[in-house]
């Protein structure tokens, strides 16, 4: 799920507490062969029979809520397999050849593990939650060590162990793996939304933003110009008034995109030296690709160079080749481009594609993923 679903889910969960409702939280824990949504996938459901967020494209979601409202009358979680294989769903005929596993489970916010979970949901910071499938148990996760709840002893180093990998990864997604002895595990994961960094606050950057916003990044826009920097110009973003000489003011998160598009050349010059030194791992530069290297050759008469590590981080042109031409459609092809790297696929058709399409090693070109702890960002 995007930040932006998370936060939609949360809005609606904590405004239904505060009327006294009783929820549940449906989550796809397991997908084998194809399906709509992967692991991690999340879906609220009110004790009315009211629903926020989805699991699927409308195949499962009447029969989630009524194993939710089970779950909420008697506050024992529920795990369901189900097919969604052509002749097997309900008499559906859903026809996705997949199935799922989705897990059911009555929000307890009394409870110190839910509590910490949901408050690292809320604020977008690492964690991870730990579930045996069918066992009891559950513990809260933390980078750097902080542990809520319980698990069997024979389960709990693995699955401290496991988190603390999966948490390492640059874009950690849910997963269920397998215990020594053979018990699956479900680790969902909570991380800070990706950052979207745009220098420059021109017309063209403005749908950009707001498309970004609505797919749940942190987005930022740094121009010299107070009166270009407007909540009205860019809703739900930081804006920070800087000049190029106070750029230093200003550190991108280990997560965050960088985009230069201000149009103008002695900017562009200088806030690309500041991207480049930043630890972002990938760096943009709007425009042909002569612009970018027009860029370097003046940073290079100035003295300044760049590491190769540095360097490999830079994308010229950027955004996906769909014809783009208007504002709108540029930003589509750019938040494309980003959505295909942060996930390791190269973003081609899918149209004959051999193989399945939610594993990106099928797919050419997908870029090592990163880890926290690696020194410098490797090419994307």
């Amino acid at each position: 799920m995007n930040a932006a679903e998370t936060r939609a889910l949360l809005h609606a969960l904590n405004a239904a507490l505060a009327r006294g409702q009783a929820a549940a939280i449906a989550t796809v824990v397991g997908v084998h062969g194809s399906a709509y949504r992967r692991e991690g996938t999340r879906m609220l459901v009110l004790d009315d029979g009211a629903q926020v967020c989805m699991l699927s494209g409308g195949c499962l979601e009447a029969e989630v809520v009524e194993v939710a409202l089970e779950v909420i009358r008697s506050g024992v979680p529920a795990l369901t397999h189900y097919d969604l294989s052509e002749d097997a769903t309900w008499g559906l005929g859903i026809g996705c050849g997949g199935s799922v596993d989705v897990r059911v489970e009555r929000v307890q916010p009394g409870d110190p593990v839910t509590a910490a979970w949901l408050a690292a949901l809320d604020r977008g910071t690492p964690a991870a939650l730990v579930v045996p499938l069918g066992g009891r148990g559950q513990l809260y996760v933390e980078p750097g060590g902080r542990v809520i709840g319980e698990l069997p002893p024979s389960l709990r180093a693995f699955a401290q162990q496991a988190a603390q990998e999966r948490l390492a990864q640059l874009e950690p997604r849910a997963v269920t793996v397998s215990a020594p002895d053979g018990t699956p595990v479900f680790i969902d994961v909570s991380t800070p939304p990706p950052q979207l960094v745009l220098y420059g606050a021109g017309h063209d950057a403005m749908p950009l933003a707001a498309q970004a916003h609505a797919l749940g990044y942190d987005v930022h826009v740094i121009d010299p110009r107070e009166a270009y920097l407007t909540p009205g110009r860019f809703p739900g973003a930081t804006l920070h008034a800087l000049a190029p000489d106070e750029l230093d003011a200003f550190t991108p998160s280990d997560r965050a995109h960088l985009v230069i598009m201000n149009h103008h050349l002695d900017r562009d010059r200088v806030c690309l030296a500041h991207a480049l030194r930043s630890g972002a791992p990938y760096v943009g530069v709007l425009g042909p690709r002569s612009r970018a290297q027009d860029l370097l050759a003046a940073l290079a008469d100035e003295g300044q160079t760049f590491t190769p590590a540095q360097l490999s981080r830079l994308r010229s042109p950027i955004g996906l080749r769909l014809g783009a031409e208007a504002p709108e459609e540029v930003a589509m092809s750019i938040l494309a481009e980003l959505m295909a790297w942060r996930r390791g696929y190269d973003g081609s058709f899918l149209s004959g594609h051999a193989g399945r399409i939610h594993d990106a090693h099928t797919h050419a070109a997908a870029p090592t993923p990163l880890t926290r702890d690696v020194a410098a960002p490797a090419a994307p």
